[in-house]
This record gives C-alpha cells, structure tokens and sequence, in this order.
C-alpha cells in the first residue's frame, strides 16, 4: 500500500529560532503525527457509491461509461488541499461523523482507499466531482492539507460532452 506520514517535512523552529527541533511545536502537534497508509487499489463497494452519486447527475450510459473507465483507470496522487479547490467542495469539520470515522482508521494504522474523481473541464465551467471519497479527503486534509491522495480520475467521455462552442447559434 501507499504509505504518506503527516507533517513529515514540516520542521518546526527551536527556541533559537533554528528549524528542525520539537520544541517549538505545540502540543496538538507533537500529539501524535499520523500516518496515512493507503490500499492499492479503491474498495470494490466505492465504483456502486461512485454510480451512485454521479447517477444524480447524469444518466445512465454516461454513468456507466465513467464508472467503467474509473476501473482502468491508473492510480495517480493529488493533494488534498488541491482536490478540495479543484472540486469547489468545502473542507467538511474534524466532528463529522464520516471524517473522524477516517481519521480514526488512519490513527489505528488502517489504510484508507484510493478516491474516484471525475476530471473537470476550466473551459466548461465543469469542477472536479469526487465521485467516491470526500470523507477520505477531509479527514487527510485534516491530518495534513500537502497529503499525496492515490486517485482514480477517469475524464467525461467526449461522445457526452456537449458541444458549448456553438451555444447560442442560429440555426
């Protein structure tokens, strides 16, 4: 599995103001500096939580196109803080119930699976979706917002992609 330790590559000033000493840090930060250990590959029950979801916005053959390309999909590594800007999502709180669920796993040593993404289009307005794993992504963002996230992104297929450059034609 993907293993990613928190806060690794942050050094804190000493009290001579020099980096890389523990004492400058405080207490919630030397409390305990998770490590986020990731599967190798999404949980078979995220792809019908991803259908799910998108089915609420799109239908169904474009649903299952995407789904179907998320399977194939390699797995790539995005930024918490970076997913959660590209998607438009806000950053859910520490006390909800999904993402302590997260963090909890992850301070019990338990891998957390690889989040399903659906690419965004900047020319269409269109945001990142995070078709599965936006709990997963808070509770990360919680531990550390620079943590590298395994991702499978599968894009729209062109073929349901409408074509916006001719919006607003006469015809």
């Amino acid at each position: 599995g993907w293993l990613v330790e928190c806060r690794s590559s942050v050094d804190f000033p000493d009290q001579s103001g020099q980096a890389g000493s523990d004492e400058g840090r405080g207490l919630e930060e030397r409390e305990d500096m998770a490590r986020v250990e990731w599967k190798d590959d999404p949980d078979e029950h995220d792809y019908p939580a991803a259908e799910a979801y998108l089915g609420l916005l799109a239908d169904r053959a474009v649903v299952a196109a995407i789904v179907e390309a998320l399977r194939g999909a390699p797995v790539t590594r995005h930024k918490a803080k970076d997913i959660l800007r590209a998607s438009g999502l806000p950053q859910l709180p520490a006390d909800n119930v999904h993402v302590a669920k997260d963090v909890a796993k992850v301070k019990s040593g338990r891998p957390l699976s690889p989040v399903l993404l659906v690419r965004g289009e900047i020319g269409a307005g269109r945001p990142l979706q995070v078709a599965d794993g936006y709990h997963r992504v808070c509770a990360s963002y919680h531990l550390d917002e620079d943590t590298d996230i395994p991702c499978r992104m599968a894009d729209v297929p062109h073929r349901y992609v409408p074509d916006v450059s001719r919006a607003g034609e006469s015809q």
